[in-house]
């Protein structure tokens, strides 16, 4: 769920979501419109769903970037209590220089800071809730470097791959596509699949990737893991937007058209897989993985009320034992 920021926030001025359909890609530049952390604590207090749920934090848009990592620390002892894991997103392209804090004089101290916070409310709660850092995917090969320097210095749990770009490519031209904003849907797809494979080749399995960007079918899902990801989320590729897309009403059968139908028909297509999705949320995103044996712990993390889960020959922290 989110992102969310200590303190409520309208965003950006509306209209500030733009379809783009003959591309399969949606601009936005919401901007992190929220009601504040503790109204969304209140909201999750009040439903009923059971599965695991991440909650994306963020800071509010007038928080100097200076004191960004205050706001960080506010959103991580606030959804501690009730995230099963908490999401620390310094990658929107909506929000004034929050990308600048992926660079390594701003990172270092971010990630010690929440480092540190983790394990003093781990203490607190008696139990270990993980962080899963949000990155763009404008980036270079040498700031990939860094950062997956620093998610292993200072033992990061997850790193999720990627938000939207601030690219055009693939969208030049059509209506739309001049909108400030991040986009999202397939054009994004490529760009994301390469900071995963770069990432998994310099983590060598010790930290999660979580993809994300332009899945909008199993073959996409297939891709992401092939490159090294652990977990694939989607978000723009959900079914309200194919219906949009093509414009016509989803058939359950049709994986064209339900991309979360494709991602288990086609994705998981192993002899012998037990499939089913995993609600590992964050935002409108959802997680997909094959269920394989009972391994306590991957890496040293202890993600809640999961069970190992086999892809290839990587063990990854992946679906609650029951499903709801």
């Amino acid at each position: 769920m989110g992102t969310v920021t200590p303190r409520p926030q309208t965003g950006n001025p509306k209209p500030r979501m733009f379809r783009i359909p003959q591309a399969r890609a949606i601009v936005n530049r919401m901007g992190f419109n929220n009601d504040g952390v503790d109204a969304l604590l209140r909201n999750v207090s009040r439903m009923r769903y059971r599965g695991i749920l991440g909650i994306n934090v963020g800071k509010n848009f007038d928080t100097p970037i200076e004191r960004a990592v205050d706001d960080y620390l506010a959103g991580l002892r606030k959804a501690y209590p009730l995230a099963h894991y908490v999401t620390v997103n310094i990658s929107s392209p909506n929000t004034k220089n929050l990308r600048s804090l992926q660079e390594p004089g701003a990172l270092d101290p971010l990630l010690q800071a929440l480092k540190e916070e983790q394990a003093r409310l781990a203490q607190q709660h008696g139990r270990q809730v993980p962080i899963a850092l949000k990155i763009a995917p404008d980036l270079d090969e040498s700031q990939i470097d860094v950062i997956a320097d620093r998610l292993i210095a200072h033992r990061i749990d997850a790193v999720i791959a990627t938000n939207t770009t601030l690219s055009r490519e693939g969208v030049a031209g059509l209506p739309g596509a001049e909108e400030a904003g991040g986009l999202s849907g397939a054009p994004l797809r490529d760009r994301a699949t390469a900071v995963v494979r770069s990432l998994a080749t310099r983590l060598t399995g010790r930290v999660p990737i979580i993809a994300a960007g332009g899945v909008l079918s199993g073959a996409d899902a297939r891709e992401k893991l092939d490159a090294g990801a652990a977990l694939v989320q989607i978000y723009s590729g959900s079914s309200t937007a194919v219906r949009a897309w093509s414009g016509k009403p989803s058939q359950p059968q049709d994986a064209e058209n339900v991309p979360l139908a494709g991602l288990l028909s086609d994705a998981f297509r192993t002899e012998g897989d037990a499939l089913r999705p995993g609600p590992f949320t964050d935002g409108a995103g959802m997680c997909l993985c094959r269920p394989g044996i009972n391994t306590p712990g991957y890496n040293s993390l202890s993600w809640p009320s999961a069970q190992a889960c086999v892809t290839g020959t990587r063990l990854i922290p992946s679906l609650p034992t029951q499903c709801p």
